[in-house]
């Protein structure tokens, strides 16, 4: 099949996005897989926090490469780059009506919560990005998109806009499938969603000493105050990351923190221990990648050449539909 899917360019990755990387890991070994990086996606909430979004591209590059996305399997490229994708989108807005636009659910929710921090994001921009993203996918004609739950109605859209330009004009447009994946939703060190700007997270590239650091500031179960008090796995930030990294031993940490034979100190050394286990061969990887700045130049330059050819064939193939 061929896969699209894309992330906005938010710098450092942190581990809460490894689950997301792990499934783009696994289908570009059997699949045409485009991966990319949604800069002018960026813009549709930080129109006017723009400085940062280039150093942000190429931080991000370096955690997809480092983790293990090959450039020879995928094409990997830079949205902006690729103009076929604002000219389609342009065309898809002759043809969609604004009601489509504004019953996507994420739309009213945004709004409200940006709002309420001070910033108006009511901009022709941010309504339409549902449909720059289906520009995006169908640019590609692309047979499936890996989305999680919150993304359906998102991808629905895409699918409705492929039908109305396949009936309005001649089939050119596959209707993507969803490949949804059972993504882990893991919180940050204080039990919130993870995220950099409540300063919670535990960035891919951390330091060995800041991964241990990061695990000690986790919370554990409220109700154990002593070494030897019974635990309950069930309410501990610790616990919920055991299960992704130390499964191997779960049982044996499950049964020993319920009977108070293991405290929250030794409990989380083994996680910081096995989480950096994990991290230090892409923290390597990454510091490789970085030092040799015409790496990511010459994946980016290979990834434009592949993404162009493909995204100019769908647009002969739409001008042709629509006789312009």
């Amino acid at each position: 099949m061929r896969i699209l899917s894309g992330m906005r360019p938010s710098g450092r990755l942190h581990i809460g996005h490894l689950s997301v990387l792990s499934n783009w890991l696994r289908l570009q070994e059997e699949n045409e897989c485009f991966f990319f990086v949604a800069d002018w996606h960026a813009l549709t909430t930080a129109f006017d926090e723009t400085a940062s979004i280039r150093e942000h591209t190429r931080e991000m590059l370096a955690d997809w490469l480092a983790v293990g996305i090959d450039p020879d399997k995928s094409t990997v490229f830079v949205q902006s780059q690729i103009l076929e994708h604002a000219e389609l989108h342009l065309l898809f807005s002759m043809i969609t009506p604004l009601s489509w636009l504004e019953r996507v659910p994420t739309y009213k929710d945004q709004v409200q919560q940006l709002a309420a921090r001070g910033k108006d994001i009511t901009t022709y921009g941010f309504l339409g990005y549902p449909l720059l993203q289906a520009a995006d996918i169908l640019i590609y004609r692309a047979d499936a998109v890996p989305v999680g739950q919150d993304q359906l109605p998102h991808l629905e859209l895409c699918r409705e806009v492929a039908r109305r330009f396949n009936h309005l004009y001649r089939p050119v447009f596959p209707e993507p499938q969803a490949l949804l994946a059972e993504e882990p939703l893991l919180p940050g060190v204080d039990g919130r969603k993870m995220s950099k700007s409540y300063g919670n997270e535990i960035s891919l590239s951390a330091a060995r000493d800041d991964v241990h650091k990061r695990v000690r500031m986790m919370i554990t179960d409220p109700g154990r105050v002593r070494k030897h008090d019974p635990g309950r796995p069930e309410v501990c930030n610790v616990y919920t990351y055991q299960t992704i990294y130390n499964r191997e031993l779960l049982e044996e940490i499950t049964v020993s923190c319920r009977e108070g034979r293991i405290g929250c100190v030794e409990c989380k050394s083994r996680l910081a221990e096995s989480l950096d286990a994990v991290l230090e061969p892409i923290r390597r990887r990454r510091a490789e990648i970085l030092a040799d700045p015409g790496y990511l130049n010459d994946v980016l330059a290979r990834g434009r050449e592949k993404a162009t050819a493909a995204a100019r064939e769908t647009m002969a193939l739409v001008r042709q539909a629509i006789r312009i």
